[in-house]
């Protein structure tokens, strides 16, 4: 037998692949400026309406059309080119962000104005995000799959540490404009990233045609899949009620602490330092599963809660890094098991569902969690992300039990085999594959 990988090699593994270097390149550039543009966009309605459920609407606004419209977007990702589709997103985005900046720097914005904005970048999130994530797979083949999705959310968490640091510094200093302008130019370099990866190196599967009731196919899919199914109602509990840091962190830093812009910086980094550790533990390992989120789900409840009662700025700041990395590997997790178990046919379809359930959800939860930590105090923000936590843990428990009380059926189910007459490339894994096997024996 050969020597085994070392942990470097394992952790970096799908950088061996030129496409993925550029886009792992690009996001490098990209990731910092967008959640510089978060966390400059929750501090400045903060400071344009003083109210906590206006910072809530502000995130509901940008999240809103990913609720509405994310199987359409996933739709045309399955039939698109989904390297040019994101070059058109992120233009788009980079012209929202510096008309923001503009106005902003000017003088001239109106809270209207950040709505409309923001809802207008959360229009580009319906298709770019299915397509980034099920883009994955085209650049590094399905096993490695999952290492390149734990390096990208890595790239993002670095972002939220590096991102909201200079937020703060460009806020202190300057004011939150230059916030939004940095984001525009970051985008380009996105473009430019993958203006540079080489088409005809892609693993791509046969695009979908067009044809009535294609996201009806897809949800039905989801529905009678177990792995599918289970992922996503927990993900989008967690989406809805868990992970609205943009709401609950600059009020937890405003009102429970009594601090300010540079804190509630401090509070987003150390959010981003755990999610880096998270997700560097999980790229040398792979993993999927319903009784893994379950566990990373119940552990996330804990995490939350702690938070919540947490008597210091510092011991908050601390258990947010628990917090971070439990949701770094829960989205890692989630991600890979969605991929895999997918029909490559439907892949785009079943990551816009991904994004409905942990972004388009943030409409339903943001006005409320940001109400109540308004109205009551950011603490209990915090504590509904616990509960939050909890039912997600709740709905994988009971998946798990159910799968454990059926008896296991004699072939693979319809919807993860593969297609006979339009069966895609070699690249994709089909029902057979190990890593599809992995993903049936841990929700059984």
């Amino acid at each position: 037998m050969g020597a085994q990988p070392s942990w470097l090699a394992r952790t970096f593994a799908s950088l061996s692949v030129r496409n993925y270097r550029w886009y792992f390149l690009g996001q490098l550039i990209g990731q910092p400026g967008k959640w510089m543009q978060t966390t400059a966009q929750s501090w400045l309605m903060l400071e344009l309406t003083g109210s906590g459920t206006a910072v809530g609407v502000t995130v509901a606004a940008q999240f809103l059309p990913v609720l509405l419209f994310g199987p359409y977007g996933g739709v045309l990702v399955d039939r698109w080119d989904k390297r040019r589709l994101m070059i058109v997103t992120q233009v788009l985005t980079a012209l929202f962000a510096t008309i923001l900046g503009v106005l902003v720097v000017t003088g001239t914005v109106e809270v209207w104005m950040v709505y409309l904005l923001a809802a207008g970048t959360g229009g580009m999130n319906v298709v770019d995000s299915p397509a980034r994530q099920s883009f994955a797979i085209e650049m590094v083949g399905p096993a490695q799959v999952t290492n390149a999705v734990t390096l990208n959310t890595t790239v993002i968490n670095i972002a939220k540490i590096a991102g909201p640091a200079l937020a703060g510094v460009a806020i202190a200093l300057v004011g939150t404009g230059v916030c939004f302008l940095v984001n525009g130019a970051a985008s380009l370099a996105v473009v430019a990233a993958l203006a540079a990866i080489r088409p005809a190196e892609l693993l791509r599967p046969p695009p979908a045609g067009r044809g009535p009731g294609q996201v009806a196919e897809g949800l039905r899919h989801v529905a009678a899949t177990p792995a599918l199914r289970t992922t996503l109602t927990m993900l989008a509990i967690v989406g809805c009620l868990a992970t609205q840091f943009p709401v609950v962190l600059p009020l937890l830093a405003q009102e429970t602490f009594g601090a300010g812009a540079d804190a509630y910086a401090t509070l987003y980094s150390l959010l981003g330092i755990g999610a880096v550790l998270g997700g560097l533990a999980t790229a040398s390992r792979s993993g999927s599963g319903t009784s893994r989120l379950t566990v990373l789900a119940a552990l996330l409840a804990v995490a939350f809660a702690l938070v919540a009662a947490a008597p210091t700025l510092w011991s908050a700041g601390a258990l947010l890094v628990v917090v971070g990395l439990l949701s770094a590997q829960f989205n890692i997790t989630a991600n890979g098991t969605l991929q895999i178990a997918a029909d490559p046919r439907m892949r785009g379809r079943v990551m816009s569902l991904w994004s409905m359930a942990l972004l388009g959800t943030t409409p339903l939860g943001g006005p409320v969690v940001g109400a109540v930590s308004e109205h009551l105090s950011p603490r209990w923000g915090m504590a509904i992300g616990a509960l939050g936590a909890a039912a997600a843990g709740l709905v994988g428990a009971v998946e798990l039990r159910r799968a454990r009380d059926t008896p296991a059926p004699a072939s693979a189910p319809p919807s993860l085999s593969a297609p006979a007459s339009s069966a895609p490339a070699p690249s994709v894994p089909a029902s057979s594959s190990p890593a599809r096997s992995d993903i049936a024996e841990e929700t059984t």
